[in-house]
């Protein structure tokens, strides 16, 4: 039985006060027509970073992306074909930079679409256990990492901010003391500028300092 080497990637987002992941509708066997997680097998002579990095700019037309190494998955019943390690990223794009640019990019993919973490579908592989771990981490390091922020426009408002803690945290968030221990962390960046072209009551926005943050952290 031989061993192959590939790379999934956890892909997420956030729209309107939720978080998805990105998954495709495979188009062969094993699991034809399940969801699962973008995946590839790395190139002979392909650093694992280079080959995230080629999955994220074929999926998505962007560079440079925010991501972290979750994990190898080796399990041996993992795949119906044979013992096939993988290492999972987790990596997180900002909706407004990718929701015309997602597509399919292999002959193996029906499809490539965003999914609510709230409502995912049945998943091909180990892929559930890949993303369940995933969305541990992120709980994990909600707050050591620039993680919420990367999923943010550069300009935000504390309302949003808390949005993107709730859904990752999974639980309802008192405004009060979130926006009291969002001013003791001292990276959030008050702006005299406010939201426009809205139809209730402008907020103020603010943005991230991640030189005070990445000095803390």
């Amino acid at each position: 039985m031989s061993t192959h080497f590939t790379i999934d990637c956890v892909i997420y987002s956030f729209h309107e006060g939720d978080l998805k992941v990105l998954l495709t509708e495979r188009n062969a066997y094993p699991y034809k027509d399940w969801w699962a997680l973008p995946g590839f097998f790395v190139e002979p002579f392909e650093e694992m970073e280079d080959a995230v990095k080629r999955i994220l700019y074929e999926l998505t037309g962007l560079e440079d992306i925010y991501m972290k190494q979750l994990g190898a998955f080796a399990g041996v019943k993992r795949h119906p074909e044979g013992r096939i390690l993988t290492v999972a990223f987790y990596t997180f794009v900002r909706f407004e930079d990718v929701s015309d640019k997602i597509k399919p990019v292999t002959d193996y993919m029906k499809k490539a679409q965003w999914w609510s973490v709230k409502d995912l579908p049945e998943l091909a592989f180990d892929h559930s256990e890949i993303l369940l771990k995933s969305l541990s981490k992120l709980k994990d390091e909600i707050s050591s990492t620039p993680i919420p922020y990367e999923l943010l426009p550069a300009k935000f408002t504390l309302t949003q901010l808390q949005q993107v803690f709730e859904a990752i945290l999974g639980e309802p968030l008192d405004k009060r003391n979130f926006r009291r221990k969002m001013a003791t962390y001292g990276h959030i960046k008050q702006l005299n500028e406010y939201q426009k072209g809205v139809s209730y009551r402008a907020a103020r926005l603010y943005k991230f300092d991640s030189k005070k943050f990445n000095k803390k952290y």
